[in-house]
């Protein structure tokens, strides 16, 4: 159980620890964008201004989803309260949605027929380029957890960004990552705006900007709905599991088991097996509770229920 709790706390100190550069980074990008935006008048500053604070908004619900993930299970949330990291990270997404999308892509239409404005470019032009240095930074600190994490789950990091149980890790990730992308949008629709004259491509990056941070929204809600009404571990998770489980000494066959997450970096395990031996039910019993709390020292692991095989069932092969 210490083991367990040391790797618990490793792993949800790592993820604090980038939601919190994260947070620092997006309120200074936000507080200067918004003074850049008045100064200059510029559609894409308007929406680069709006998509950090909406980002700022997002990194406090995620601070929140970290410390209500890590609340002890009791007797009302036999499971933990894992899966709440999903809740206030999908009320997050819709933050991303809404506060950055839905504004940035309304404001450049409404700019398309604008005229003059954004005389002041240099303004612009400095804060966007500090932006993108206190971007980079908080996106090197998620993609360092990324390829850490990665490496250790022999995934590519792309590959892992998009699977993993850690969804504060991946909305970071994916957020600074449009945050970076939006930058150089924004900074485009300016420049454009500056060389030609027309406030309509200025405008234009603002739709691109909204455009961009509506995708990522998507992608965030739609991976935080699986893990929230019920997501299994990848079949590689699952192989490596059933390969432990035949390894024992206990166990004969498996014919049943289902891995499901029940938030960050916790599964329920439940699992149906066959004994070696041919001995009492007492003494069943007490090997199936052996076998249980052995399960239960892997830091992943949550519940693990494991029950005797129903008689004619198929085994399971690694």
């Amino acid at each position: 159980m210490e083991k367990k709790a040391e790797a618990s706390e490793s792993q949800g100190g790592e993820s604090l620890l980038t939601v919190l550069i994260a947070l620092a980074a997006n309120a200074l990008i936000a507080v200067a964008k918004t003074v850049a935006a008045m100064l200059s008048g510029s559609a894409s500053m308007v929406a680069e201004a709006s998509h950090s604070w909406a980002d700022t908004g997002n990194e406090m619900l995620l601070l929140v989803a970290e410390k209500r993930a890590q609340k002890e299970k009791d007797a009302s949330h036999p499971l933990g309260y894992g899966r709440e990291a999903y809740v206030w990270s999908m009320i997050a997404a819709f933050g991303l949605f809404t506060a950055g999308s839905i504004l940035s892509i309304t404001h450049g239409i409404s700019e398309l027929r604008a005229e003059g404005g954004g005389e002041d470019y240099t303004i612009s032009y400095i804060v966007l380029a500090i932006a993108f240095v206190l971007e980079g930074i908080s996106f090197a600190q998620a993609v360092r957890q990324t390829r850490t994490a990665a490496q250790r789950a022999n995934l590519r990091p792309l590959r892992f960004i998009m699977d993993t149980s850690q969804t504060t890790l991946r909305a970071v990730f994916f957020e600074d990552f449009a945050a970076l992308l939006g930058i150089l949008l924004a900074g485009g629709g300016l420049w454009a705006h500056q060389l030609t004259g027309n406030a309509v491509y200025d405008a234009i990056g603002s739709i691109l900007v909204g455009i961009l941070l509506g995708v990522v929204a998507i992608i965030l809600i739609w991976r935080n709905l699986q893990f929230l009404v019920g997501q299994s571990v990848s079949p590689v998770v699952r192989a490596r599991v059933l390969r432990e489980l035949l390894e024992h000494p206990s166990v004969d066959r498996v014919t049943f088991l289902h891995l499901e997450y029940v938030g960050p970096s916790r599964v329920l395990l439940v699992a149906a097996v066959d004994l070696s031996g041919d001995e009492r039910e007492t003494v069943l019993q007490g090997r199936l509770q052996a076998l249980e709390d052995r399960l239960m020292e892997h830091p992943m692991v949550e519940l693990a229920i494991v029950s005797l095989s129903a008689p004619g069932k198929e085994a399971l092969t690694a």
